[in-house]
């Protein structure tokens, strides 16, 4: 699952969570979310990498 789906996922986990009065949702969701934010963060350093790396064979 990528970071923004993961983000969204638990987006939808936390907002179920305050309709019903869920804690444990909530918290979920919320870790999801960051889970996800962690994610992107490491795919665009991935990605990153992949450009220095693909220059520095040129």
């Amino acid at each position: 699952m990528s970071g923004k789906s993961e983000e969204i996922k638990g987006r939808i986990k936390e907002a179920a969570g305050a309709l019903t009065g869920d804690d444990q949702l909530r918290r979920e969701g919320k870790l999801d979310q960051a889970t996800g934010k962690v994610k992107q963060v490491v795919e665009k350093v991935v990605e990153k990498t992949k450009d220095v790396l693909d220059d520095l064979k040129k």
